[in-house]
């Protein structure tokens, strides 16, 4: 398949080799951009460390799968080295995260300081005005007032992981395949030719190819054990360190004493993990860091919203009071495992207002 002639700006499409970033590139080639494919080497593993039944992105089979994908689209592809700035700005942010006792999403510090940040700034050494991803969301409205909305197909909507966006960046965003549901994505890399049509989807985090986060961490972090707490401070016996436990967590814990326990806390600087039943995962106030508004200023005052506090929670109504580059969300209803590090996202109905990392639950 060749493109047409070219009617629209140059666009570099970040492909990994899966199926919704391909099709993004084929909807785009078919409304006549100038297509550029980039697939971006993230990090480095002997193919004998990636199992077969691996569902992560980046390996030496999802570079030829993209390659593959631009030869029949008819449109450059490109492979570049981003090794150093995603054990930079991803992995060894993971694993910092967990030594301070939070919880990471890589994937949220990947769209910022790679995909949107890296990709962008090369996309504009090659005359390209717009990069393009696979995500299931939507952007609209005119530049300075651009505005991103959640995906068209609910189960599939990506627009979590997007918060951090700026209105400089969407003003140069496309996001072709939100405007779909995932079925017709598959229909559409059917009918274009595209031999991973049926791809399996990427599911695990890429630069840990098999076995656990624990097991990634057990390579990096020097282990620092610690003791089980209650909410009392009572000791319930010891851990092997913080960095393998996150709130909410109930498997794993080695400790057995008669009751469901759940871990409650994850406390840095004494290195104690608080354990509790589950009612005290429960709270309806959450304090977020870091928080970025899409229209670029927060509101004035406080605000009702729909918000969550995790990838595939519910959206719960919330109060939003913002406080500069911080704020709280106050729940109608309690929210489960209010987990430090993770996003806490606040919606419009489709619109994604912004969002934030999670400093931990509040009265």
């Amino acid at each position: 398949m060749s493109t047409a002639t070219s009617k629209h700006p140059r666009v570099v499409v970040a492909m990994s080799g899966g199926v919704d970033s391909s099709v993004a590139a084929y909807l785009l080639a078919r409304e006549g951009y100038d297509v550029i494919g980039v697939t971006m080497r993230l990090w480095s593993a002997g193919d004998e460390a990636v199992t077969p039944d691996h569902q992560g992105c980046c390996s030496i089979d999802d570079i030829e799968d993209a390659r593959r994908v631009c030869q029949t689209l008819g449109v450059p592809h490109y492979v570049l080295n981003v090794e150093r700035e995603f054990r930079t700005h991803v992995m060894d942010y993971f694993v910092a995260e967990y030594q301070r006792g939070r919880t990471p999403h890589p994937c949220i510090a990947c769209n910022d300081r790679i995909k949107f940040d890296f990709l962008m700034k090369r996309a504009a050494m090659m005359d390209a005005p717009f990069v393009a991803t696979g995500h299931y969301a939507r952007v609209s409205g005119a530049p300075g007032r651009r505005i991103l909305r959640r995906g068209v197909d609910p189960a599939k909507d990506q627009s979590y992981v997007l918060f951090g966006l700026t209105q400089a960046q969407l003003a140069h965003v496309l996001l072709p395949v939100g405007e779909h549901a995932k079925g017709a994505i598959r229909e559409l890399a059917r009918s274009a030719g595209l031999h991973l049509a049926d791809k399996a989807d990427s599911q695990e985090i890429c630069f840990i190819p098999q076995g656990s986060y624990r097991d990634f961490l057990k390579t990096r972090v020097e282990p620092r054990p610690g003791e089980f707490v209650d909410a009392d401070g009572r000791v319930l016996g010891t851990h092997p360190g913080i960095e393998y436990f996150t709130v909410g967590q109930r498997r794993g814990l080695g400790v057995a004493l008669g009751e469901r326990l759940f871990v409650t806390e994850v406390q840095p600087d004494s290195r104690r993990v608080v354990l509790g039943p589950k009612e005290q995962l429960m709270h309806r106030g959450v304090r977020i860091e870091r928080v970025n508004y899409l229209d670029g200023d927060p509101p004035p005052h406080a605000v009702h919203v729909t918000a969550k506090i995790r990838y595939n929670g519910r959206d719960t109504p919330a109060v939003l009071e913002p406080d500069g580059d911080s704020a709280v969300l106050r729940f109608a209803e309690p929210q489960r495992a209010v987990t430090p590090g993770q996003a806490a996202v606040f919606y419009d109905g489709d619109r994604v207002l912004g969002g934030g990392y999670i400093d931990g639950p509040t009265a």
